[in-house]
């Protein structure tokens, strides 16, 4: 009896979960996105209004298009490719805000393959 009593406690605590998600204010500003490759720390700056998002890696800058789909999930597109594989446009998705990061996942679009990142605002533009 007293196992019937504790399962809907810990349904109602589990359900009471909320993940944040205020995309709203990372539409448009100056941001940064750290990552690894090869166990070499890397980062790329970019700024971002509602239609374009302009990229800074390695001092090479690039630019794409941004369409929202929603609040929280864009494609982007880029503008000027140089090979094949830069024609494909990648789909954005952001999973969870805080504060000034979030939590994205981004792929090419239809992939099923996806990877994960965070990314902080620095700025409004």
């Amino acid at each position: 009896m007293k196992k019937l009593l504790i399962l809907p406690i810990l349904i109602l605590t589990a359900s009471c979960y909320n993940v944040e998600r205020d995309c709203k204010d990372f539409k448009t500003g100056k941001f940064k996105f750290e990552y690894e490759v090869d166990g070499i720390k890397k980062t790329t700056y970019f700024e971002r209004n509602d239609s374009i998002e302009i990229e800074n890696y390695d001092g090479k800058i690039d630019t794409a298009s941004v369409r929202w789909v929603n609040d929280c999930e864009y494609v982007l597109k880029k503008l000027h490719p140089k090979n094949m594989a830069e024609e494909k446009s990648i789909d954005m998705k952001i999973l969870t805000t805080s504060g000034d990061t979030y939590t994205f996942e981004f792929g090419m679009v239809g992939v099923a393959q996806k990877q994960r990142g965070t990314v902080t605002k620095l700025s409004d533009l």
